[in-house]
């Protein structure tokens, strides 16, 4: 049976979609961030880390805040907390009520904030780059979180962990700057 040229190079694209499609997972609150007023003054503050990987946090906090910037959106730069040369985030209790003041305190109305969940290259012969991130925006007003995203992204073994870090982050906060 002879198949079409036309047909194969539809079979071959569609396996390639599904194999692309695969290496990310997304979830995120459209319609909240709809109702978020873009004019207002945003900051982005610490991403904890929650991975083995030092300075995951910094880095995913680095890439949120220079994509949101990109997309004029209004920041307040959250000051450098002196932490930032230790290698390993360590469990700070009172350091997101801290941060949540000192926002309070500049008069920002919005607050980015979430965690990393992965954020290394995978074991094997390929060593591919993974990141997992979540995402919260809290109306620093009231404390409450009215918008977040989860996802995750794989890369190829020649991408750069914050290329594919930066591709994951655009995706999820696209939603924010729309």
């Amino acid at each position: 049976m002879r198949v079409s040229r036309r047909f194969e190079a539809a079979l071959v694209s569609a396996c390639a979609l599904l194999a692309l499609n695969a290496c990310a997972v997304m979830d995120h609150s459209d319609t909240a961030a709809a109702a978020l007023d873009k004019n207002a003054s945003w900051t982005v503050l610490p991403i904890a880390n929650r991975t083995e990987t030092p300075q995951a946090g910094l880095r995913a906090s680095a890439i949120a805040q220079s994509l949101l910037a990109s997309h004029g959106m209004q920041l307040t730069r959250y000051p450098d907390t002196g932490d930032e040369e230790t290698l390993f985030d360590t469990a700070k209790p009172d350091a997101n009520a801290r941060a949540l003041a000192w926002a309070r305190s500049q008069n920002v109305r919005y607050a980015l904030t979430g965690a990393v969940t992965e954020w290394r290259y995978k074991v094997g012969v390929d060593g591919e780059p993974a990141v997992g991130l979540t995402f919260d925006v809290v109306d620093v007003a009231s404390g409450k979180v009215v918008w977040s995203a989860a996802g995750s992204r794989t890369g190829w073994s020649r991408d750069a962990l914050s290329g594919v870090a930066q591709k994951l982050e655009k995706s999820l906060l696209g939603a924010l700057t729309k």
